[in-house]
């Protein structure tokens, strides 16, 4: 059992090294790049969608190998018995994770697709299509941002739950 733990940790450091990475490189450094000019839309969006899998494979892994490194700690008394610190701790890193799932499932399924149609209108009519690329734009950086304060939560609840 220890060697699975240990592997459980491991895995979960290096998904949470690629998804936060990830999510910090795009927010600190390509978005202002792409601000800048320094960046163009389509590089931009190719980070993106090369970012997407490695986000998702990485979430997948932190949702497993968290949940054996909880079901495994000392102070887990059973599913949904919140009467410690420790306890809350972990319930409120799990509502995180699951609003950052929520955010991130938006971003993929609604707002890359609503971005890449609006290009394609901006091909036919690049006047029509301006305002509703910035409103896109717009929605993209805040939904951004949100995702890194989720990530944020994470990490704090985290650091509250370890030093219990």
């Amino acid at each position: 059992m220890l060697w699975i733990l240990a592997l459980s940790y491991w895995i979960h450091l290096l998904a949470t090294v690629v998804w936060l990475g990830g999510m910090a490189l795009l927010a600190l450094v390509a978005w202002p790049a792409l601000r800048q000019g320094t960046l163009a839309d389509n590089q931009w969006l190719a980070m993106q969608k090369r970012f997407m899998p490695w986000a998702n494979i990485s979430l997948v892994l932190l949702l497993i190998t968290g949940f054996v490194q909880m079901t495994n700690d000392v102070n887990y008394e059973g599913f949904l018995a919140v009467n410690s610190l420790w306890a809350w701790a972990i319930l409120l890193k799990h509502i995180a994770f699951g609003a950052l799932v929520l955010l991130t499932a938006y971003v993929q399924f609604s707002l890359y697709p609503a971005m890449t149609r609006t290009g394609l209108l901006a091909e036919k009519r690049p006047q029509l299509a301006a305002a509703e690329q910035a409103k896109l734009s717009r929605r993209e950086r805040q939904f951004l941002w949100l995702n890194l304060a989720c990530a944020a939560l994470i990490l704090l609840f985290t650091a509250v739950a370890t030093a219990v």
